[in-house]
């Protein structure tokens, strides 16, 4: 099942099961027991909606939010691909390294990303993310994926200059409505082995990144695991799993992202994040 969060034209918040080129709105009853994705995700629920009773609306007629709006956690793992560990010239690491985004940093799909008035440096960074459905610490490898309700495309804007500022990359990673996740969640049914699928970036059409999501240095067990020994993942939480090679900064020339341009990361099985790249006002 895909399921996602949107807004309505006539301005109200809600979620449903992606149809085709439509969305099954979740129905008042089923509204009333789970206000949000997170919130049926937390209880289990996800299967409710694929008897869901309430209107079909085409796609194109709402404003797509990123899956889950609201989460608790949003932790980016860096580098995290052989390919990118290679391009930068560092060693593969010993431990995942991460680091954390705001909600507020990021945007659904179609939505525009924006460039900030204080950089010129805004690089992409697709990015196979992780959405958490069960509760759990110090999370055992191999129960790891009894833990995950499901998977989007996610694409970590980067700052690069204020990245680089220190040696925290907080300061790059969390720009208001500087990065993307969507269009929807993808269940593990239907997804399959999320070793397989391959993700592709393109920035106005032209592939930018590309690999097996399998290319990973540490793999979603590992992730699970490690994260959830240091605090309890909960559901609704993110866990983007890290960027390939080919992001904008290590090209010769650079190549980083400016207004009026369209950004996709696309994941095969899960679908195409798309956004457009706007200057800040």
């Amino acid at each position: 099942m895909r399921i996602s969060s949107f807004i309505l034209r006539d301005g109200t918040t809600t979620y449903g099961a992606v149809s085709g080129d439509g969305l099954i709105v979740a129905d008042d009853a089923l509204r009333s027991r789970y206000p949000d994705l997170k919130a049926l995700i937390a209880a289990g629920a996800i299967h409710e909606l694929a008897d869901a009773t309430g209107d079909t609306v085409a796609l194109t007629e709402v404003e797509m939010l990123p899956p889950i709006a609201k989460p608790d956690k949003i932790i980016c793992i860096g580098l995290n691909y052989l390919g990118h560990i290679k391009e930068t010239g560092r060693d593969r690491p010993e431990y995942p390294s991460i680091f954390t985004r705001f909600p507020a940093s990021l945007v659904g799909h179609d939505q525009p990303m924006i460039r900030p008035a204080v950089s010129d440096m805004f690089d992409y960074e697709g990015e196979f993310a992780i959405v958490i459905g069960k509760p759990g610490r110090a999370i055992a490898k191999g129960k790891a994926f009894d833990h995950v309700a499901g998977y989007t495309c996610f694409n970590d804007g980067s700052i690069r200059d204020f990245q680089r500022h220190t040696s925290q990359f907080w300061g790059g990673k969390n720009f208001d409505r500087s990065g993307s996740m969507g269009p929807w969640l993808v269940t593990p049914d239907e997804l399959g082995d999320p070793t397989k699928p391959t993700m592709v970036t393109r920035l106005n059409g032209e592939v930018m990144q590309e690999t097996s999501v399998g290319d990973l240095a540490f793999q979603i067990p590992d992730l699970i695991s490690y994260i959830s020994t240091i605090t309890e993942l909960v559901p609704g939480d993110i866990i983007a799993t890290g960027t390939p090679g080919g992001v904008g900064l290590f090209r010769d020339p650079k190549v980083f992202m400016k207004p009026g341009d369209r950004i996709e990361v696309e994941i095969s099985g899960i679908g195409t994040l798309r956004n457009v790249i706007a200057e800040e006002h």
